[in-house]
């Protein structure tokens, strides 16, 4: 840096920043907790030796990485980045096998539907129903004690939730 506010590694590690300090860039003196968790897990002389091996355009990338590691590794110092990737491909095999079980469930209830429609599509009566009985017994009665001729019902439109 150079300038009037070291970096946050020059900071921590207690020395001068100088013009071409490789850490300047990536670690600012305003986010010190940056520099310090991953000098915590790797070292700053091993973050050094990574940035200095990397082209300037990767550095960037590989300090984020740096730091996101070292996070999980303060989290979960067994397994780190391993832990938590483990733990979302977990979460994902479950709600893919949830999204399976829902999905057959919708399959199972379109062809019960399907097979209900077929089969009135076959009758040229409804079958009575306990909620129904009343009513058609109530038509019926009342058709046989005038002179109504009883018609069979227009035939139930078919339809199929795949068109």
């Amino acid at each position: 840096m150079g300038g009037s506010s070291p970096c946050a590694s020059c900071k921590l590690l207690r020395r001068r920043c100088a013009k071409d300090c490789i850490f300047a860039p990536y670690f600012p003196s305003d986010d010190p907790h940056k520099f310090a968790i991953v000098h915590k897990v790797f070292g700053a002389s091993n973050v050094s030796k990574m940035l200095q091996e990397l082209p300037i355009q990767q550095r960037g990338d590989a300090v984020s990485s740096l730091v996101y590691e070292a996070n999980a590794r303060v989290r979960d110092p067994v397994y780190g980045c391993v832990g938590a990737i483990s733990y979302l491909q977990n979460q994902v095999s479950q709600l893919q096998m949830q999204l399976a079980v829902a999905q057959t469930e919708i399959l199972c209830i379109q062809m019960q539907q399907e097979s209900t429609q077929i089969h009135q599509d076959d009758k040229p009566f409804l079958l009575p129903t306990y909620n129904n009985l009343d009513t058609i017994s109530q038509y019926l009665n009342s058709a046989s004690s005038s002179n109504i001729v009883i018609q069979d019902p227009p035939p139930l439109k078919r339809e199929s939730l795949w068109t």
